[in-house]
């Protein structure tokens, strides 16, 4: 095996795999030099196929290179060996690319003795943890330890140590129409956003309103409340007139608002639809701000 042993398992930068143990069980998984990180050349190492990241910041990778050519890679990526001079990457990829960029030559790395059909899952769940994978780039992972192992939801969310719910939410975001898969990947919307979006049944209303956020840059409770009235039948349209006025209080109203919250020294929110009904509510933001709350309501008893 063609790597040179130079650093101590024991030192700072053993940071990998913190928790993992949490997450896998790694009873059954052997490692090699285990007491010992090895310096493998990067010539002799290989991306994972499946990998579930699929795209990865220039600008930040440029920004990581810069810092390992200043530092060092602090952090030694984990990979497997599949032949006598050739590894492949389990977790790390991101490290990897940027050393390559930085110009090394050779990497520290643990090296594991791991089955095949471990690899994916100890990858996503390496990435998960660090919160390195798009909300899609996930969702597309779970589905491949599915379709590759067998495993039901229940079991994936065990093994990656997420809820079922957790789980089942991501892989429905696969449902959604492409564009918008693209644009929650690209983070140009949120993973609220496209929750309220499947809340429509039809794919071709759920594009004219993912163009109406990309339009208009809605908030997601925007967009939950243009669903809520596209589900009871009204078109695009008038629901947004609908929100509109019922968001837009008659000045008096207004005025009563801010006399409110200067008295109470709190948020109020109010709402008002045509027939003078409404909702006043006060916000605190902890239980200090409710005590002075109370205080003001027993003065004015």
């Amino acid at each position: 095996m063609a790597v040179h042993k130079k650093y101590n398992r024991n030192a700072k930068t053993n940071a990998l795999g913190r928790g993992l143990d949490a997450l896998i069980s790694t009873e059954s998984v052997s490692t090699q030099g285990s007491s010992t990180i090895n310096e493998v050349p990067i010539a002799q190492i290989e991306a994972n196929p499946n990998q579930p990241r699929r795209e990865f910041d220039p600008v930040a990778l440029e920004e990581l290179a810069n810092s390992i050519r200043e530092l060092g890679l602090v952090q030694p990526i984990t990979l497997r060996q599949i032949d006598e001079q050739k590894f492949q990457i389990i977790a790390g990829e991101r490290r990897w690319r940027a050393c390559q960029q930085a110009g090394l030559t050779a990497i520290p790395a643990y090296i594991r003795t791991i089955r095949d059909e471990n690899v994916m899952e100890l990858a996503l769940v390496e990435n998960i943890q660090r919160e390195d994978l798009n909300a899609i780039e996930i969702a597309l992972a779970y589905e491949h330890l599915q379709e590759k192992s067998g495993m039901t939801q229940e079991r994936v969310a065990e093994r990656v140590g997420k809820s079922r719910a957790a789980v089942a939410n991501y892989l429905r975001l696969l449902k959604l129409p492409a564009q918008v898969q693209m644009a929650l990947q690209k983070k140009e919307i949120d993973m609220g956003h496209a929750r309220a979006l499947l809340s429509l049944g039809s794919p071709s209303l759920q594009l004219k309103l993912f163009r109406e956020i990309q339009k208009n840059g809605y908030s997601v409770r925007k967009v939950e409340e243009l669903c809520q009235q596209l589900n009871r039948g009204e078109d695009i349209q008038t629901a947004k007139k609908k929100i509109a006025a019922r968001a837009k209080l008659p000045e008096e109203f207004d005025i009563l608002k801010k006399r409110l919250s200067a008295f109470f020294d709190a948020k109020v929110q109010m709402t008002c639809n045509a027939s003078g009904k409404g909702r006043i509510s006060i916000s605190f933001a902890s239980e200090e701000e409710l005590v002075h709350i109370m205080e003001v309501m027993d003065k004015m008893k």
